[in-house]
């Protein structure tokens, strides 16, 4: 499997060429999404708890919008 060195690439290159590690599809992120963002609003680090679903938002705008809109709700509720 291809590793690539997180470090030497820059950014925008990181992103054109996508996540080494497997990605959740979309409809496995949104079954998963209310967890990841529960654990976010109560500061914990969800990446670490679950680094496929971080793949997969940096990846995909649609599912990282319903992200960002759940966890600003979450926020304000708070």
């Amino acid at each position: 499997m291809l590793r690539r060195n997180r470090k030497v690439l820059p950014e925008w290159l990181e992103r054109l060429l996508g996540p080494v590690e497997p990605q959740l599809t979309c409809e496995e992120c949104f079954t998963q999404l209310d967890r990841y963002v529960e654990l976010e609003a109560g500061g914990l680090d969800a990446a670490r708890d679950n680094p496929r679903m971080r793949a997969h938002l940096d990846g995909c705008p649609a599912c990282e919008e319903e992200h960002d809109e759940l966890l600003a709700f979450l926020r304000l509720r708070r």
